[in-house]
């Protein structure tokens, strides 16, 4: 065990957050953990580092271990290169180093006790220094410096000179290099265009020490991790497994107690029912059975319902009219930026009902093709050719398409100027701004937020063509797989650029990959491109090359018989149940009302001083009490 997190919670403002929450790390183990915005993951990692102090609970790390934390915010304004700051971080084996040579140098001018002494401290300078693999600590900066994305001209670059993205990767760099027995990583794959990820993975993978991960990529986390632990509602769960095998087991967990649910809650309406039922037959015996049932309902261990959380956006994206096959067609494409060319000759056709992805390393264009299909940017030269009856709509990343000044609710009113403030309001809720939220200044959101009301922008345009740069940045991992679902079931076109392997995978049905070279073709999604790539096939795709198609179950004309046949025979039995528990009740009444009957034969003045009379009344009685008897055991049998 490297650390143990036992029964820790944190409230703020009388608001809970986490709430006993459990898990241990042992060493070597690669965990994440995962939850909504707003769920506590920071406040988690913040209580381990000693930032926060936990309300309740305890943080145990095994004795002498070390950590590094790579927060989401770094503040570094450090006068040092990048370099320096990297051996800053190798400062222990540089100066052992400097001492071994010093050493090296004293041994051959000393004798006797004095070189057996530098002898001893040599040999354990050495040693530790092969086991912290000093030898290597030259090249080990220089690969993780260009593993998170760093060119050799740029070791040299002061750091408070660095934009906020490169600032974090000096910090990941740093941390990775130090070699701690835990490493904290929130976020670590934001600033990181898709090589530098897959290298972070690779690096994390083979790593000795534990690692705990927040992290919204779910590809990363499938690469990394063995252990996932869920922070909902602030309970904390652990699950053993990559985040797909989470995902399957969540979703199984959380259909198995919805399914246990709900048969409970039809349990207890039934015995109600029952219950009521007994009552109104308004007999001694049926109320004490009605009592009985209700004591036994009283004692039921209620289940819970499962957790429907109020932070599930809902988006349906649907085209107004239906475009032609062709939706574009671009020729001979160039943009360049005074001396840096992006791209050159840039051939692309995309038809009706395709999900392409753009992919290409940073710096590549992306961003600004889409802006120029958008007429946000003017080519330098080629063709752009919109197909019949296209409509686009466009999801900025920079949230250009917003204006900071006005409200949320005016945003989208100005947009669409004919809906009702009862429809924005509903449109808004979907997308969890509620009450006076709708009133909030676009210039006051955070990225997520404003990310949300371009998405209800996106819904409402209602267009046949949508382009998305980079839509689930700022989004959680639900969020993520709504907006998934949304474009799977979308009848329109959909082009886009995402980091985000994981969307892509679930979503893409071909992939374009850009590059200053051009434009290469692979039909699939991000699985098949990548075995493509790895397999080195970096020609296009002809038309005839497709990724595997998902095999579909088909119904037997012998087994939809056999199907039919049994519903036909169940239907039978419940028609049959219920003309018998009907029959059942008719007879329950019939009787009821002849003992009324006879009671009131008993009590006849005439019969009162009539012996025989009240036997034979009081023997009938009898037999019906016992035949109701019956048939209330009867009902109650059929009624289940």
């Amino acid at each position: 065990m490297i650390l143990a997190c036992q029964k820790i919670t944190k409230a703020f403002g009388g608001k809970s957050v986490l709430n006993n929450v459990n898990f241990i790390i042992n060493e070597g183990e690669k965990a994440a953990v995962i939850g909504i915005n707003g769920a506590g993951k920071t406040t988690l990692f913040k209580i381990i580092t000693g930032e926060y102090e936990a309300d309740e609970g305890e943080v145990f790390f095994q004795k002498g271990a070390s950590w590094g934390y790579l927060s989401q915010v770094i503040d570094v304004s450090s006068h040092r290169t990048i370099y320096e700051e990297m051996l800053d971080a190798k400062k222990e084996i540089i100066e052992t180093e400097k001492k071994i040579r010093a050493l090296e140098k004293e041994i051959s001018q000393l004798s006797g006790e004095q070189l057996e002494q530098a002898m001893e401290s040599y040999a354990r300078l050495t040693d530790w220094f092969e086991k912290a693999n000093g030898y290597a600590w030259r090249s080990e900066i220089t690969g993780v410096l260009k593993g998170l994305g760093f060119s050799p001209e740029e070791f040299d670059t002061p750091i408070h000179t660095l934009s906020g993205g490169q600032k974090t990767r000096v910090a990941l760099s740093r941390i990775l290099l130090m070699h701690p027995d835990l490493i904290l990583l929130d976020e670590p794959t934001n600033h990181l265009d898709m090589e530098s990820i897959r290298w972070l993975e690779t690096f994390l993978s083979n790593y000795r020490g534990a690692v705990l991960i927040v992290s919204h990529d779910r590809y990363f986390l499938d690469k990394v991790v063995s252990k996932v632990i869920e922070i909902e509602n602030g309970q904390g769960q652990v699950f053993q497994g990559n985040y797909s095998a989470y995902a399957e087991k969540k979703k199984k967990q959380r259909d198995a107690q919805m399914k246990l649910y709900m048969n409970q809650q039809a349990e207890i309406h039934h015995q109600e029912e029952v219950i009521t039922k007994l009552r109104s037959f308004n007999r001694e015996k049926s109320i004490k059975r009605a009592e009985s049932r209700e004591k036994v309902l009283s004692k039921i261990e209620r289940v819970e319902k499962p957790v429907v959380l109020n932070s599930k956006m809902r988006i349906t994206l649907e085209p107004e009219v239906i475009s032609g096959n062709d939706v574009l067609s671009i020729e001979g494409l160039s943009k360049s930026f005074g001396e840096k060319t992006l791209f050159r000759n840039l051939n692309l056709d995309i038809r009706r009902g395709e999900v392409v992805a753009l992919l290409g390393a940073n710096g590549t264009g992306k961003t600004t093709l889409l802006k120029i299909i958008n007429r946000q940017l003017r080519a330098d030269s080629g063709k752009i050719r919109y197909g019949s009856k296209v409509s686009i709509g466009y999801y900025d990343q920079e949230q250009h398409v917003l204006d900071d000044s006005k409200t949320i609710f005016d945003e989208i009113s100005d947009a669409y100027p004919k809906l009702t403030n009862t429809r924005i309001r509903n449109v808004l809720a979907a997308f969890l701004f509620t009450g006076e939220d709708v009133f909030q200044v676009i210039g006051t959101l955070s990225g997520g937020e404003k990310g949300r009301v371009s998405l209800a922008k996106l819904m409402l345009s209602n267009a046949n063509f949508i382009i998305l740069d980079e839509p689930t940045n700022h989004l959680d991992i639900q969020s993520r797989e709504i907006l998934e679902e949304a474009i799977n079931n979308y009848e329109g076109t959909v082009f886009y650029v995402s980091h985000d392997r994981y969307f892509i995978n679930q979503t893409a049905t071909r992939i374009l990959d850009l590059s200053s070279e051009g434009i290469v073709n692979y039909k699939g999604n991000y699985n098949y491109y990548l075995a493509q790539k790895e397999a080195g096939n970096i020609s296009a795709d002809s038309d005839n090359v497709t990724a595997p198609e998902k095999d579909e179950k088909r119904t037997s004309p012998e087994n939809a018989r056999e199907d039919w046949k049994r519903s036909r025979e169940e239907a039978a039995r419940q028609r049959k149940r219920a003309n018998d528990l009907k029959k059942c009740e008719n007879e329950i009444s019939r009787l009821e009302e002849e003992n009324e009957q006879l009671k009131e034969e008993m009590a006849l003045p005439e019969n009162a001083t009539n012996v025989s009379k009240l036997m034979e009344l009081n023997e009938t009685l009898e037999k019906n009490e016992e035949k109701l008897e019956e048939l209330y055991e009867q009902w109650e049998l059929l009624s289940e």
